[in-house]
């Protein structure tokens, strides 16, 4: 489903790529037409890529004139151009930085555990010792198990961005050896998000 009639929104990325299901699972929950460009590791390395990113990196979105990357970023931009006020990234002060704390775990821990773990068994060695990819994995994993202790979702009791920016690398954490048996929140957490209309899997293969 990644072509829809008359995309105005176009996605530079990889399907196997986390950092770039996040922005399209978050398309399609707003239900918003785009169509992903493909961005393999050669494709990011010509000129006419790094036009769009000199770090070379994946995702971009391009929606008319506007091109930017960093999958988070992505999402803000999503949520306050196509969907304000919906809750997905609150107004109030509070409900803001709830949400942007598991931004910066999804940049950080969790792209360094689970899902750096993800890319050394999956793709290529990373150079990180996988003592401390699993230490870090078990980490968040523990602090997000105790956070969803209560129920609801990672930053209360509806889905917000800190759900759809978490969701991929947790859920595909076993692809990386991470067990997730551990922690039966983050399980019930992964089939509630499974769950959301319009959700869409990242491919295992």
């Amino acid at each position: 489903m990644a072509d829809m009639s008359s995309p105005s929104i176009s996605v530079y990325g990889t399907a196997l790529s986390g950092h770039t299901h996040r922005v399209e699972l978050f398309l399609h929950l707003l239900q918003l037409p785009y169509r992903r460009i493909d961005a393999s590791s050669a494709v990011r390395q010509s000129a006419e890529y790094l036009q769009l990113n000199p770090l070379g990196q994946i995702p971009v979105l391009q929606d008319g004139e506007l091109v930017l990357s960093d999958s988070n970023a992505i999402l803000v931009y999503l949520t306050r151009r196509y969907a304000p006020g919906s809750g997905w990234l609150p107004e109030d002060p509070v409900g803001a930085a709830q949400v942007q704390r598991w931004l910066s775990l999804a940049a950080g821990e969790i792209a360094f555990g689970p899902a750096r773990a993800r890319i050394s068994a999956r793709f290529y060695d990373t150079g990180m010792p996988p003592l401390l990819m699993r230490q870090l994995a078990d980490k968040v994993l523990g602090f997000m198990d105790a956070s969803l202790a209560k129920g609801g979702y990672l930053a209360g009791a509806r889905p917000t961005l800190a759900d759809v920016a978490c969701y991929a690398y947790i859920a595909h954490a076993p692809e990386g050896g991470i067990a997730l048996d551990a922690y039966p929140n983050v399980l019930a957490w992964i089939a509630r998000v499974q769950a959301l209309p319009h959700f869409v899997p990242m491919p295992e293969n």
